[in-house]
């Protein structure tokens, strides 16, 4: 069969073992980035298009044809797509897991990574950090010293691999591969299987990290404008009722996105977030306002016979883009000047401003705080959060709607003494 004779894809077997050489290789495409690729002396084979985690397009070799079907080479193909979704090179995977295989059950370097990374997903943590652990033991780490023996591996290594991140810029990935690394050699040295830690010392030799840049946030002065303009937004309803509960809630936006109906208890005011959705692994409850109640109730209409508060558009997109909160404080003039994440900190500001504990406002943010005895309880200061929040709702209000300071101390003390609450949120 010549190429011309393609009728339709993906490729039927008939059309895979008639496909025919010609002069020179060429390749044929199935769907999804999946290619059919022939080579002038008749080999066939399956070859994945794909983008490695720096950004480059490359070719990953799925096996030959006809011991790869065209079924399984898709069913493979979705699965190196799986682990390019995750940041990790499919390419880079097989290796690592060929130097596993090789190395099994022997004192190298990968045996070791591999039981850290297996300890850590027993210590429950979240399936988002395990990714990025899988992704850099993978991408980085192993190629380099998997397969090495434990006693073999030098400083020099260490240093070596350091060097190599260091060179592309990827900084925090360095510094997160080196924890990884002395812990690795720690937990070998504890099992017996080596007597020194060669990373030890890397932090003295690394590159300077740049000062980190603060999320932009605003104080309490820009907040007016800045309300009036987000009741105005024209983006879509999900994206604002997802912005205005980031502002409400002092959530991390991450966290927001992937919020789920039965995680929301209307008739008790909670929001029940399991640990792995959060960054410190551990259950949180959130109290909603009333404003929030009301938004919450009207998106319900929209979305809530689907799994998720703010589907995305389209079946491969189960919830907005992680940009969606973001590019609506754009549209309605806030690039630059603040970001989903920044309003965490304006909430903090405001209401350790007017007199809100410590303690009280650390629990809504979910940070482990040693003022707290060091120990996280996901309904700590359940009842003074919620009221915290509503005052906070209700205070937002009194600021859009142009109180003058006179005004806003009248109604910090109205509200304290009686808890009234200002006005209900209705979707614009």
């Amino acid at each position: 069969m010549k190429r011309k004779d393609i009728k339709r894809r993906p490729l039927s077997d008939t059309t895979l073992s008639g496909l025919e050489p010609e002069a020179t290789a060429y390749r044929e495409k199935d769907g999804d980035g999946l290619y059919f690729r022939v080579k002038p002396n008749g080999t066939k084979s399956w070859e994945l298009r794909y983008k490695k985690p720096d950004g480059k397009w490359s070719w990953h070799g799925l096996g030959g044809y006809p011991d790869l079907s065209g079924a399984l080479a898709r069913e493979k193909a979705r699965n190196a797509k799986r682990l390019v979704a995750n940041g990790t090179d499919p390419v880079q995977h097989k290796a690592a897991q060929r130097v596993a295989k090789e190395t099994a059950g022997a004192d190298t370097f990968g045996a070791a990574a591999e039981y850290w990374y297996q300890r850590k997903a027993q210590d429950g943590r979240a399936a988002s950090t395990l990714r990025l652990m899988r992704g850099y033991l993978d991408n980085d780490v192993l190629p380099a010293l998997g397969s090495k023996l434990l006693t073999d591996i030098t400083r020099r290594d260490c240093a070596n691999l350091q060097e190599s991140i260091e060179a592309r810029g990827a900084l925090n990935t360095r510094d997160k591969i080196r924890v990884a690394l002395r812990q690795i050699f720690s937990q070998a040295i504890a099992r017996g299987l080596c007597e020194h830690n060669p990373a030890s010392e890397l932090g003295a030799i690394a590159a300077p990290t740049p000062k980190a840049k603060q999320y932009p946030h605003l104080l309490e002065p820009e907040l007016p404008a800045f309300l009036r303009a987000l009741r105005h937004s024209t983006s879509r309803t999900p994206a604002r009722v997802a912005t205005w509960l980031v502002v409400w809630t002092a959530s991390r936006p991450g966290v927001v996105r992937y919020a789920e109906w039965s995680e929301v208890d209307f008739e008790r005011g909670l929001w029940s977030i399991p640990a792995e959705k959060m960054k410190a692994r551990r259950d949180h409850v959130t109290p909603l306002s009333r404003q929030a109640l009301d938004a919450l109730r009207e998106l319900h209409r929209m979305t809530g016979r689907g799994r998720f508060l703010f589907p995305g558009i389209g079946a491969k997109k189960p919830v907005i883009s992680e940009n969606t909160i973001n590019l609506t404080l754009n549209k309605v003039g806030y690039k630059g000047r603040l970001v989903g994440h920044g309003s965490r900190h304006t909430a903090s500001t405001l209401l350790r401003e007017h007199g809100w504990e410590k303690d009280f406002v650390e629990a809504q943010l979910a940070h482990k705080e040693q003022g707290m005895a060091g120990v996280y309880n996901q309904a700590a200061y359940l009842e003074q959060r919620r009221s915290m929040l509503q005052w906070y709702a209700d205070y937002l209000v009194a600021l859009e709607t142009g109180m003058t300071a006179a005004q806003r101390t009248e109604f910090d003390r109205l509200v304290n003494s009686s808890g009234i609450n200002v006005v209900t949120f209705k979707l614009a």
